[in-house]
């Protein structure tokens, strides 16, 4: 593989974003105006009704965020007219055709200039609404595809995906792509725009019952999950991002498209400073339920890997590839992780949290630290269920009997700990697995990609994406969850910590 400069490839070059305010979007942004400030432009689609909202966004979440106070130290005085000159906020949406742009001249310049898309945008909920979930990550692929295909200067589309549309496979997962009706079982008939037809009768049937929004949202999501689980796939999540895969590929043509399939993401190993991280990270949730005493079993394969990739490695990656296949007609697939070429394991991660909240305790509101130490490690589903069933079903199966007994007496209770309990068992089968997860993602493609990087020996060093050169343990206990800890703000929301906030705390 060949590759010319990255440096003189996005000068004066037409970028579109989508899905700009997210973590990965940020980044991309943030790294083009420090290292090119030359870009002729940064098109950033923010989901927004106006202009006015638009350019409020990206000032409040984008350029407002520390992310950017690098750059802004780099450019001083300066900052101010490069981000006047060179981003353009585009009020729109990709769940929407034409990506709901209702600028016709803003549309017009758009596609008559815009030489790269990158796309960013997707819901990354693993428990979404399934028309949402469509709308995002399925629909909304096509929609920029479509898009893209308008472009009469594009040199490149460059689509973000996930690793694990892979599902529950096992060994080594190849960077091959999923034609259209391919399943993960063997299951024939998924049909796409049956899908699509599915969820719009699901929700008229909803509606025509007059059921609540909370009815609906469950609903909604559950009918996901089914569908996701009959074709062989664990959640909504991947399912809708392997459509939108099969959709590019379908429909691509003779357009040049790169699909990205990052691994876990988590803090910037390096640049443009080390432990920069924002959202809720699957594993700092874990981190941080543990550092305020509120995990008290680890529920994993202690010996399974956990495929972690830094995200500033993963913009790199992005930005090598654009530079790679411009102009280069087809569909390539890079996964970027380290579970091939250095990989960490589950029980590395609990040592390290260990080690690190041991030495530099979480501090309460109050003030005062929390004290940690080892927790049990269930190494099964197995060994969980039976811990439930002891401590929790065992109790609830006797209070139905109560209950009953004393005239629906303690109904109130009753069903909050139900409740509670069906809240835990979901959200563990949702993320069982990633937690007892069996594959090894091969990147020979990305791998390629590296070298070509290299062999420019003045760039190597700017894009960066070799995951061999970290070393786990003081990246973990010097950047990345000194950066968690830094940039949490509140734990309460993410998935993790309210599984273990109710799981052994707080159901009884």
């Amino acid at each position: 593989m060949e590759l010319e400069s990255i440096l003189y490839f996005t000068e004066s070059k037409n970028i579109l974003v989508t899905g700009a305010t997210g973590f990965l979007a940020k980044i991309f942004v943030e790294k083009i105006l420090r290292v090119q400030p030359n870009v002729k432009k940064l098109y950033l689609l923010l989901r927004a009704p106006d202009t006015k909202s638009a350019t409020q966004r990206l000032n409040n979440e984008i350029i407002g965020k520390d992310l950017f106070r690098v750059v802004k130290e780099k450019w001083g005085a300066g900052m101010n007219s490069i981000i006047s000159e060179k981003l353009t906020v585009v009020p729109g949406d990709i769940s929407r055709e034409d990506l709901g742009l209702n600028d016709s001249n803003l549309r017009e310049e758009m596609l008559s200039q815009i030489d790269v898309i990158v796309n960013l945008a997707a819901t990354t909920n693993f428990d979404e609404r399934y028309d949402i979930a469509l709308a995002l990550n399925t629909l909304g692929a096509k929609h920029v595809l479509n898009f893209a295909k308008q472009c009469v200067k594009l040199k490149v589309l460059v689509h973000v995906s996930t690793a694990y549309v892979c599902g529950e496979k096992e060994g080594l997962l190849l960077e091959n792509p999923y034609h259209m009706g391919e399943t993960l079982n063997g299951t024939t008939g998924l049909d796409i725009d049956n899908e699509i037809r599915l969820v719009h009768e699901k929700l008229k049937e909803l509606r025509a019952e007059e059921a609540s929004e909370r009815a609906i949202t469950l609903a909604l999501k559950d009918f996901g999950l089914k569908r996701a689980i009959q074709y062989g796939w664990p959640n909504t999540y991947v399912f809708t991002k392997a459509m939108g895969e099969m959709l590019i590929g379908d429909l691509k043509e003779n357009l040049p498209v790169v699909i990205i399939r990052p691994t876990i993401i988590t803090s910037t190993y390096k640049e443009p400073f080390p432990g920069w991280v924002e959202g809720i990270r699957t594993i700092d949730s874990i981190a941080v339920g543990y550092a305020k005493g509120k995990l008290t079993f680890f529920l994993c394969d202690i010996n399974a890997i956990v495929d972690v990739i830094p995200a500033d490695m993963v913009v790199n990656a992005i930005l090598a590839a654009m530079a790679a296949h411009a102009n280069q007609p087809g569909e390539v697939i890079y996964q970027v992780g380290s579970s091939r070429r250095n990989p960490v394991r589950y029980g590395n991660l609990y040592d390290y949290g260990v080690h690190f909240f041991t030495k530099k305790p979480w501090i309460n509101k109050d003030g005062t630290p929390v004290k940690v130490g080892k927790v049990p490690i269930m190494g099964s589903m197995a060994s969980f269920h039976r811990y439930m069933t002891v401590r929790y079903l065992l109790f609830l199966k006797g209070l139905e009997v109560v209950n009953a007994a004393f005239c629906q007496y303690f109904k109130g209770t009753y069903v909050d700990v139900s409740r509670k309990i069906k809240f835990v068992m979901r959200l563990v089968e949702l993320y069982r697995p990633y937690l007892f997860f069996k594959g090894v993602f091969d990147d020979m493609n990305t791998e390629k990609l590296q070298m070509a990087v290299r062999g420019n020996t003045t760039e190597a060093d700017i894009f960066y994406f070799d995951p061999k050169c970290i070393n786990w343990e003081d990246y973990f206990l010097n950047v990345h969850l000194a950066g968690v800890v830094n940039n949490w703000e509140d734990s309460s929301q993410c998935v993790y910590s309210r599984l273990y906030a109710v799981a052994p705390n707080s159901i009884l």
